[in-house]
């Protein structure tokens, strides 16, 4: 078992006084096989070199380089274009801390000192500015300065605490040194038109327990809500979540990732100074989110205009926008109310977020990626041109190899290589799994491992490698989508309640084995009413995973845009050897591929002329959202008009 001393991961506390479960330490959790193990090595192999080649060739890199060597040049990219190389360079920091790597710790060495030489003596970092396109702090509501200054704090803060280097937090101790000066004590009342630095700033104060860190970021915070943000010609203070003070905010608005990211940081500031206010306001906003702006694949944000969350239950599935970036800050803010709370709802929807859309933002080979997700596709879009970068909007047929905004990419790298983080949590009386994959968790209070082919199927075995002498309670969550769910202890059955998490309190023995079984058949899944867009339509589930319909499995003659599921008819499962990325199960579902020839030449008919339905029935086969746009472009939806046999 782990000392108490554990170096901390992404998101730790140092206050400890306002969190219900605490998160392990870097090296108490590792991903030792299965889909998020093998996508986690594959970070490493394929994506880790495809995006520094990219960010050397889009100038992201360059920028840098120019500016420390006083020649800065034309910027290439866009304006925001450090926060890029800062969040991969935060994902490599992570992957380093799981398994040290000569060659990508001489990357962050040089990146660190290409850094280091483009910074102003007073720590001011931010090549666009600095090489003459804007003035310092002049125009902060698009600027994106502190943004991207946030990014590179938390790749230094990464990286101190996976490696122990101080190549990045010399850096970073100067930028926040130079922001403090500037803004804290209320010098500026004004703050980034894009939140990310109020997170960084705790975690910075975490790392240092420089207390003016903690208080910038609680003034960042503190100043919003006044309508001091707002771009002419461009969004209002709403968008750029200024209307309304954040205690007082009682939903999410505005630019999905932002307000987000914003929530995240006031979680952390509630996590370091226990203002109840603040998490009131959190939970109060993501709970509304979840109830009438979330897609049913952890999609959250549906409008184009703006990347941004629509109204209560606007929520269409062909015009979603949903970008990977605001799936993945979700999954950030969720996680730190379950740290706040320890209810099993935020691991619902990190699970829920994480299966489906996040899982769908990455082709199978790890090296495309889509910027935004839509939930239905009702024709085959041209694929990515190979060694382009469309634009991230209107998403082709194919996943693109890079976007000339690239933020989505290297956030997903970051999200793998810290993923260990997520899985489980300790109390001073047991543990709490909350997400299921094969893994070691070694701890102060006991060793385990983790063993189970899930999603594929809702069998978890846990055994006990070390254990200390004292009874512990082991909890296991489950799932909201879970019915009939049940665990045996060395084959004896133990109760399963009702509160979130199997809790299995005893005095352990090394060599006890948990069984955990979670039934999860296919299953019609059903929209809230007032989301007009798929009402009257169903989604196919099964445990945690999203399905989907795409033309590569339609039978010949069959227009998914015309077709209709027969809902009293059993779904039937499978094991396909065939599906892209290695065998999984499809779900078949029967069906009616409607005769729409009678509505020939007009979309409208009186009520008591619409023409009699007719169709033919066909079998259907459903797969893994996550798995759509790998076969070329495609057809796809996941929400398809109900019908009942006795209608035909």
């Amino acid at each position: 078992m782990t000392q108490t001393n554990s170096v901390p991961g992404p998101v730790s506390p140092v206050s400890g006084h306002q969190l219900a479960v605490t998160p392990l330490g870097l090296h108490e959790v590792t991903l030792t096989g299965g889909f998020w193990g093998q996508w986690q090595r594959q970070n490493r192999e394929v994506t880790t070199p495809h995006a520094l080649a990219w960010l050397e060739r889009d100038g992201s890199v360059d920028n840098l380089r120019r500016l420390g060597q006083g020649d800065p040049g034309p910027h290439r990219g866009m304006w925001f274009s450090d926060s890029d190389l800062y969040k991969v360079l935060e994902g490599v920091s992570w992957d380093l801390g799981r398994e040290p790597d000569e060659h990508l710790a001489g990357v962050v060495r040089d990146m660190a000192a290409i850094i280091a030489a483009a910074q102003e003596p007073d720590g001011y970092l931010n090549s666009y500015v600095q090489g003459g396109h804007q003035v310092r702090w002049d125009n902060l509501v698009t600027s994106h300065e502190l943004y991207c200054m946030g990014h590179l704090i938390q790749a230094g803060v990464a990286h101190k605490r996976a490696t122990g280097g101080d190549e990045l937090l010399d850096v970073v101790r100067r930028v926040a040194d130079c922001v403090v000066r500037d803004f804290g004590d209320l010098r500026r009342k004004d703050t980034d038109g894009h939140p990310e630095i109020e997170m960084a700033l705790v975690e910075l104060y975490r790392v240092t327990g420089h207390a003016p860190y903690l208080d910038l970021a609680r003034q960042l915070i503190d100043v919003r809500g006044h309508r001091v943000l707002a771009a002419e010609g461009h969004f209002d203070s709403a968008y750029y979540l200024d209307a309304t003070p954040v205690r007082e905010q009682s939903t999410v608005v505005g630019h999905a990732v932002r307000a987000l990211y914003l929530l995240s940081g006031v979680i952390d500031v509630y996590l370091e100074t226990g203002e109840q206010a603040l998490l009131d306001a959190a939970v109060r906003q993501w709970s509304s989110m979840v109830a009438s702006k979330l897609y049913l694949t952890g999609a959250v944000g549906s409008r184009f205009e703006g990347e941004s969350f629509g109204d209560e239950y606007e929520l269409p599935p062909d015009l979603a926008y949903g970008e990977t970036c605001a799936t993945i800050a979700l999954i950030q803010a969720s996680w730190r109310l379950l740290l706040a709370t320890g209810e099993s709802r935020f691991a619902d929807v990190i699970e829920r977020a994480l299966h489906n859309l996040f899982a769908a933002s990455t082709s199978v080979e790890r090296n495309a990626f889509f910027y935004n997700n839509p939930a239905q596709r009702r024709s085959a879009r041209p694929a990515a041109p190979l060694d382009t970068r469309p634009s991230r909007a209107e998403a082709p047929g194919t996943r693109p190899q890079w976007f000339p905004c690239a933020c989505c990419p290297p956030n997903i790298m970051r999200t793998i290589a810290a993923l260990a983080g997520h899985v489980a949590t300790r109390t001073d009386d047991g543990l709490q799994i909350h997400l299921y994959l094969p893994a070691t968790i070694d701890t102060p209070v006991a060793s385990l491992t983790m063993q189970t082919q899930y999603p594929l199927d809702g069998a978890v075995t846990v055994t006990v490698t070390a254990t200390r002498e004292e009874p512990w309670t082991l909890a296991l969550r489950v799932p909201d989508w879970c019915r009939g769910a049940s665990a045996t202890v060395n084959g004896e059955s133990v109760p399963v309640g009702s509160e979130g998490y199997v809790r299995i309190n005893r005095t352990w023995q090394t060599g006890d084995v948990v069984a955990f079984t979670m039934p999860m058949p296919a299953r019609f899944t059903v929209a809230h009413p007032s989301v007009d867009a798929v009402r009257g339509e169903v989604a196919i589930e099964r445990g945690p995973v999203v399905y989907c319909l795409e033309s590569p499995d339609s039978p010949d003659g069959v227009d998914l845009n015309h077709i209709e599921v027969l809902v009293d008819e059993p779904l039937a499962e499978r094991v396909a050897e065939d599906l892209p990325g290695g065998p999984g199960v499809v779900v078949e579902v029967a069906a009616v591929m409607r005769d729409d020839s009678a509505w020939a030449g007009t979309g409208w008919f009186a009520l008591d002329e619409e023409p009699a339905e007719s169709g033919r029935r066909v079998t259907l086969t459903a797969i893994p959202y996550r798995l759509w746009a790998n076969r070329g472009p495609s057809v796809m939806r996941i929400f398809v008009p109900a019908q009942r046999s006795d209608r035909r």
